[in-house]
């Protein structure tokens, strides 16, 4: 991969999928298909129901692969299942409601089954765009192919890819016209009708692009992955290689331009045979030992290596020979085979620092935690040096900030032509470790002289997070502790020694209000970015800074022309306040020099509004003057008048909470209350002030995925989207003590503003959730049961003793804190849950924490206390959906359980559950205290009854 900032700009319009894997592109995909929550507070799986992420930085090289990390069992034939159906079956015990894949209502099949629009990508010199199209979502055949999970990931044996990946269907070249405006589309040509594109990628020059090329085969198998190259000029296409014998080995690096005309690729080993049998016979029990007593704490990883024939199998797919490519057709192999996991050239060309793991090889981590070797090689693959070789890591600790001993971050400096530099910890790793400083940056030459020890460029006291290069008297590094939620941003002089460093912020990451924004990145000549220094009036020195501009009327993004040395900024664009709301994606302006003129300043922008989708603008100075370079239709025309608002109101500690309130289109107030979908997801903060600033803006437009709950206001409901769900856990308190507390007080406290409203029915208010979601929803059906009528849980985790060193943004072990992982499991009150809750899983979830097991198990306690409740697991998927067979039929599961349980008398249904007749008075093991009992218990019996009842359940 290349050593260029990863900012992956991937715009899609539609059902963009829940993973992505991308080498550094200009990939642009519209703002309101991107998220809003960080990593920590939002899964790969919410991110597809809800929305894709939106990043503000541009990179220019190279497209994608698509991939989702669902998976499904080797071998597995397609479920039977009878044709789908649209219609609700008999409510009668009617034994079809228990088998077959069906539709949902054609109002909300018509906006899932909407043609995506395509994925845009510019050229490296802004003068090109390409439309890479793709297609709707894929048949639950595909999942259904065979795969291997080997080592925390799934490969598809048969493509030698990593399973499940998505794809283009074709390229489309535009170019930009002096006018901003597009030029006629000249399709890619040459390659197999049919055929499915991946990672597709620009030349340093523009003129060529580098792709992938599969297809199916009869047996409903993918062929393996063949490199081809187009020239940009004509749009005419070849394989890169001659001979056919050459595939692509896709599961790690796949290909990267070393210079204009030649491509190192990675390819399957020409003289490899067949994969290794599986012994009938074992050679060996399976044997883990901690004879050593080592304290080794790992989270719930999936998907692992389970003997010595997984080994040698993943052995098998991912050992890679490295070929250097040229575009005249000669080629050459150089290194070893191994299992290279990243190649990156100098930005010079000159050499290659190339990472590869090697056994010993774990049982208990993935392959990201595998030894690694990281060496330096000249660009013909001649071995030079090594870097490091870091061993196995199976001790991280699972305190957040906790990291790999050794090198980290190794790379290659942007401004310079074959400059490394990386990180060292100073604390083992550990962050519980008090030291300082905490992390040291280190900087050298490839070119170095033997014996030449490696200058420090930087020290710091919380764990460093990156840095954005500009030249030898610019660079900006960036540390941070999660903990404290601190964030510091240093400007340092790489090339003047004696130069002392300075802060230049010193703030909150929760604190959105004080975001100062991220510096703008120009390409330099090399192909790399680095931070674009603004040559103004005066002499001082100036850059871009972009920022979401967070404020409590919502987001108000802005570019402001920033003084490095003095602090001063000057904001020179910032989006409409009033009726739309605008981004700065990428500067697509062209220059030689090292400075840009102000004066010369170009843009891209994207500009959307709660009812018009996103389009793209370029903006040029001194006139500003905007020229619309794309004209996309509405998505989804018939809720092109839905209306939206971004309401505030007050948790009754104070706390300040917003959300995102969407009604049908035509709904008038006359109309009367709606039935209500809540739809949300906790986040974690350090301080009430932090939690209650608002975050998004009333203006996004209403970016509906497919499995979003957006799609009800189809069938008529208010959707309450994302009422902010904050769990506080101030100073030394941690928030999770206090999670049901808070969770109850945050969903009272949306519910009672939608009611007061008036639109939304007291009675007919459900609640959903997916991953951390449906871990909410669940909790909130056993702890404010007087809240919703109904909930609808998916892929979650209901049981965190099943998750014992730790889950979501909780690093404490279930021994550290037994109280707190027995009080958020829902599993512990499946008794006091009484209303109708659906829960949807996918067989073959490989998300950390969530096995399918949690369903499974906690719909049985639900079944046993007599709950109304249905489980239903999808064949083939994983943590997200994707097949639309299993995405259809969930929405046909969730509209089937909100009309009968949120929309039909869900007070006679709460009538009807309280006259049954009450289960066998046996007494039975609660985890609960009576009052006797309190008065002479200390604490731990509690905990340990609530322990004991969990296993006595379980085993």
């Amino acid at each position: 991969m290349s050593c260029l900032p990863r900012f992956y700009h991937c715009f899609s319009l539609r059902s963009f999928p829940s993973s992505l894997r991308i080498s550094p592109t200009n990939l642009i995909a519209p703002p309101y298909l991107r998220s809003r929550s960080s990593p920590r507070q939002l899964s790969p799986a919410l991110m597809t129901s809800v929305a894709t992420s939106r990043l503000l930085h541009l990179n220019s090289t190279a497209v994608a692969s698509l991939e989702n990390s669902s998976g499904g069992p080797n071998g597995s034939p397609v479920p039977s299942s009878s044709p789908p159906s649209d219609n609700y079956q008999a409510e009668n015990g009617d034994e079809d409601l228990l088998f077959g894949y069906h539709l949902p209502p054609k109002e909300i099949r018509d906006i899932v089954d909407a043609p995506p629009l395509p994925v845009l990508s510019f050229s490296p010199h802004k003068d090109k765009i390409l439309f890479l199209k793709r297609r709707s979502l894929p048949p639950l055949s595909e999942l259904a192919r065979p795969e291997e999970k080997l080592a925390g990931i799934r490969i598809d044996g048969n493509s030698n890819a990593r399973s499940r990946m998505s794809f283009y269907t074709g390229i489309g070249i535009h170019s930009l016209l002096n006018d901003g405006t597009l030029g006629p589309e000249k399709e890619v040509q040459g390659f197999p009708d049919g055929s499915k594109i991946n990672f597709v990628s620009w030349s340093k020059d523009g003129c060529h692009l580098a792709f992938s090329i599969r297809t199916d085969e009869e047996d409903n198998n993918c062929s393996k992955l063949r490199v081809w190259v187009a020239d940009v000029d004509s749009g005419k296409a070849r394989p890169l290689f001659q001979s056919d014998d050459i595939y692509l080995n896709a599961i790690f690096e796949n290909f990267v331009w070393v210079d204009d005309s030649t491509i190192l690729v990675c390819t399957i080993p020409i003289s490899r045979g067949s994969p290794p049998k599986k012994p009938l016979v074992p050679s060996s029990p399976k044997i883990q030992s901690n004879e050593e007593q080592n304290i080794v704490q790992v989270r719930t990883f999936q998907d692992l290596l389970k003997d010595e024939y997984d080994k040698d199998l993943f052995d098998y797919y991912a050992v890679t020979q490295l070929v250097l490519a040229s575009l005249d057709g000669t080629m050459k192999s150089i290194g070893p085979p191994a299992v290279y996991t990243s190649i990156d050239p100098s930005p010079d060309g000159k050499y290659l620092l190339v990472y590869f793991i090697h056994r010993p090889y774990s049982f208990i981590v993935p392959c990201r935690r595998f030894p690694t070797k990281v060496d330096l090689w000249t660009a013909d693959g001649e071995f030079i040096k090594e870097i490091c070789d870091l061993p196995l890591a199976e001790d991280i600790p699972i305190a957040f900030n906790s990291v790999r001993n050794g090198k980290r971050s190794i790379n290659w400096r942007p401004d310079k032509p074959s400059t490394l530099y990386w990180v060292e910890t100073q604390d083992g790793g550990d962050a519980k470790v008090e030291v300082s400083p905490r992390d040291v940056v280190y900087t050298q030459p490839a070119e170095f002289k033997n014996g030449e020890e490696p200058e420090i460029l930087h020290t710091l006291d919380l764990r460093y997070g990156g840095i954005s290069w500009c030249d030898d008297s610019l660079a900006l590094v960036y540390e941070s502790w999660y903990k404290t939620r601190r964030t510091k941003t240093w400007v340092i002089s790489p090339g003047r020694k004696g130069a002392s460093p300075r802060i230049l912020f010193d703030r909150s990451s929760e604190d959105v209000y004080s975001d100062p924004g991220s510096p703008m990145m120009r390409r330099t000549q090399e192909g790399t970015y680095v931070i674009a220094k603004i040559k103004n009036q005066d002499e001082g020195t100036y850059i871009l800074l972009n920022g979401s501009g967070a404020t409590p009327d919502g987001n108000i993004p802005f570019l402001d022309l920033f003084d490095i040395h003095t602090g001063n900024k000057e904001r020179i664009w910032e989006s409409d306040k009033e009726k739309y709301y605008e981004t700065v994606v990428a500067l697509m302006s062209d220059y030689g020099e090292d400075e840009l003129n102000i004066e010369q300043l170009k843009i891209l922008t994207s500009k959307e509004s709660k009812t018009e989708n996103t389009q793209y603008f370029i903006q040029s100075w001194p006139d500003k003057k905007a020229v619309q370079i794309t004209k996309f239709p509405h998505p989804y025309p018939q809720l092109a008048q839905l209306q939206k608002e971004m309401v505030r109101y007050q948790r009754k500690d104070g706390v300040q909470l917003t959300a995102t309130l969407y009604l049908p289109p035509g709904y008038s107030p006359s109309d009367g209350p709606l039935p209500c979908l809540v739809w949300s997801y906790p986040g974690e903060f350090k301080s009430k002030d932090a939690a209650g600033q608002v975050r998004g803006s009333p203006n996004e437009f209403a970016g509906i995925g497919s499995t979003s709950a957006l799609l009800w206001l189809a069938r008529g409901f208010a959707i309450l989207s994302g009422p902010t769900i904050p769990i506080i856990g101030e100073g030394d308190e941690e928030a999770n003590d206090r999670y049901v507390e808070q969770l109850v007080s945050s969903a009272e406290a949306a519910v009672e503003e939608v009611i007061r409203r008036g639109v939304a029915h007291p009675n007919k208010i459900a609640v959903g959730g997916h991953s951390y979601g449906a871990f909410m929803t669940a909790n909130l059906l056993a702890h404010a049961p007087h809240l919703f009528c109904c909930g609808i849980a998916r892929s979650g985790a209901y049981n965190r003793t099943l998750t014992p060193f730790g889950f979501q943004n909780e690093d404490r072990t279930l021994w550290e804190a037994i109280n707190t992982y027995v009080e958020m499991s829902p599993f512990m009150s499946a008794n006091k849950i009484k209303k109708p809750l659906l829960l949807i899983h996918g067989e073959e979830d490989n998300n950390s924490g969530t096995l399918t097991m949690q369903s499974d198990r906690f719909f049985n306690a639900l079944k046993g206390h007599g709950t109304l409740c249905r489980l239903v697991i999808l064949p083939f998927e994983s943590h997200g959906y994707s097949a639309r067979e299993s995405i259809m039929h969930v929405l046909w599961e969730t509209d089937r359980w909100l009309q009968k349980y949120c929309i039909d008398n869900p007070d006679k249904l709460a009538e009807l559950h309280d006259s049954k007749t009450e289960a066998p008075k046996t007494p039975q093991p609660t985890g609960r205290l009576t009052a006797t009992e309190a008065q002479e218990d200390d604490g731990s019996n509690h905990t340990m009854r609530s322990l004991l009842w969990f296993l006595a359940f379980i085993l």
